[in-house]
């Protein structure tokens, strides 16, 4: 389980597989986040997030530049 990076394009509503793998690392706290658990992403950034928490994290963060 989690053995290799995954990379990906992500879409407004799934995601492409550019490169094979098992994972994704999360933008954020850098978790890993198995493929099949990945439901948190930013189309614009095409980064992967963890739970709501860090994309809540991640959106607060971009607003108050």
């Amino acid at each position: 389980m989690n053995k290799k990076l995954a990379k990906l394009k992500y879409l407004p509503n799934n995601f492409q597989i550019i490169s094979n793998g098992d994972y994704v690392e999360c933008a954020v706290s850098g978790k890993k986040i198995p493929l099949e658990n990945l439901t948190y992403w930013n189309v614009e950034l095409q980064e992967p997030y963890f739970s709501y928490k860090e994309a809540s994290q991640k959106r607060e963060k971009n607003t108050k530049k």
